[in-house]
């Protein structure tokens, strides 16, 4: 199989959508790779290194001429012109908030497996994961840089000082995200608080992290008083596939403390905010009714070598197994593989996104004999 790795075109997006290795790993299997020119640079990988591993350098064409296209974020407008039927496409997506580019890939009749819908044994997300950690780990730093007052915010450290009480953080959701913004927050002195609406995941915090931070139920009164009280507040919640709950609406801002900041980690999928609108590295926050927001939608792209070896390992094993075996033998054999598929012929695959669009869906199982 000949597979394809463009230079990303997302303002601010540094990540690549395979490392050396992989390519060193496909090449070795008997694939071909092409690499357009200068796509790992913001990664810290030359030219020289994709050729040393076994890949040809070549134009965004050479690219997108490839059996399968392998990404980081979703195709832009450009890119989703360039696609087409019988090829396979494997990035992210995050379609349920976008129907211009669910438009597109229908409309292209691409093969599009989502790596967010990527399933495991223990029903967790292993492609979403490690970009997860990284922006949860990173979520209380930009916070804390959006909390100075400089940047319009409340003035706190999130840490205190001697004498003096530390900032109050809320993470609401205590999965990947959570688990990873609570453990920095914390790590940081922070006062931390994470809400849940999963018992069992709230005993599991108790257990593992009780020391280091509390936890509460996640009802609408608990998470509004909290929140009334936070300087920080970090949303994390996910639902596979959909768009992501508001948690807070825009006329509950006014309850907040004034320049009281908002990163809101699920902005990919929509937001937790009523209020949130995505941003970038360039010009990452924004003020709503003295309410700072920082709603950067590739922030695992700020630290862009970690996050990109850290994507590359976990993608690597599904990304050769659509190239040695073809995408609907691979699918076939693996039901976790087969929940990335999105689209496929011109058809919706993932019903969490029917819904969030309102589009008619069919089963990924259903495509596999289109």
């Amino acid at each position: 199989m000949k597979i394809g790795c463009p230079k990303e075109i997302k303002p601010q997006e540094f990540r690549v959508g395979m490392t050396p290795a992989a390519v060193r790993e496909a090449v070795n299997r008997g694939h071909a790779v092409v690499v357009e020119t200068k796509a790992g640079e913001g990664a810290g990988f030359t030219d020289a290194d994709y050729i040393a591993a076994g890949a040809t350098v070549g134009s965004v064409d050479d690219v997108f001429a490839a059996d399968m296209v392998v990404k980081v974020k979703e195709p832009q407008p450009g890119e989703r012109k360039r696609l087409r039927k019988g090829q396979v496409l494997f990035t992210y997506l995050h379609l349920a908030p976008d129907p211009e580019q669910t438009a597109d890939l229908l409309a292209s009749g691409v093969t599009a497996i989502a790596y967010e819908t990527v399933t495991d044994d223990r029903g967790g997300l292993p492609l979403l994961a490690p970009m997860s950690e990284v922006a949860g780990r990173l979520s209380p730093q930009v916070g804390a840089w959006t909390l100075q007052k400089a940047n319009g915010g409340r003035g706190v450290l999130l840490g205190g000082v001697p004498g003096v009480l530390p900032a109050k953080v809320l993470v609401i959701g205590g999965g990947v995200v959570g688990t990873h913004a609570a453990k920095v927050a914390a790590g940081m002195g922070a006062d931390v608080t994470v809400l849940d609406r999963s018992v069992n995941r709230l005993r599991y915090l108790d257990d593992v992290f009780g020391r280091d931070f509390k936890n509460a139920y996640a009802d609408a009164a608990t998470t509004l008083e909290l929140a009334r009280e936070a300087d920080l507040i970090i949303g994390a919640v996910l639902i596979p596939g959909a768009a992501a709950p508001k948690l807070i609406k825009a006329d509950q801002l006014k309850l907040l403390k004034p320049g009281a900041a908002l990163v809101d980690v699920a902005i990919d999928q929509g937001g937790c905010f009523e209020t949130s609108k995505a941003t970038t590295h360039q010009d990452p926050i924004y003020a709503v009714d003295g309410i700072m927001h920082y709603c950067v939608a590739n922030m695992p792209g700020a630290v862009a070598r970690t996050s990109t070896l850290a994507l590359g390992n976990a993608t690597m094993p599904f990304m050769l197994a659509l190239a040695d075996k073809g995408w609907k033998k691979a699918c076939a054999e693996d039901k976790h593989l087969l929940a990335g598929l999105n689209t496929h012929a011109g058809k919706l695959t993932y019903a969490a996104v029917g819904v969030a669009l309102g589009l008619p869906t069919i089963s990924a199982a259903e495509a596999l004999d289109l």
